[in-house]
């Protein structure tokens, strides 16, 4: 299972996605999803692979982020 962890401005964690069973699924969802995030307070996400327990890669949502 893969999903999204949201990161606000210092780093903290405020929220996470539902799960999918891809990461392809994850990735199309946060592409149509990132705006209302940024607009509700997540500066960045975090792609984690549960099933591994390990982080994939980190990504800023803000302009000049990424």
């Amino acid at each position: 299972m893969f999903g999204w962890t949201y990161l606000d401005r210092a780093g903290d964690e405020v929220g996470r996605s539902p799960r999918f069973d891809e990461a392809e699924q994850a990735e199309e969802w946060i592409g149509s999803s990132w705006p209302e995030l940024l607009e509700s307070g997540v500066e960045a996400v975090v792609l984690v692979d549960d099933e591994r327990e390990r982080v994939l890669y980190r990504m800023g949502l803000g302009p000049g982020e990424g």
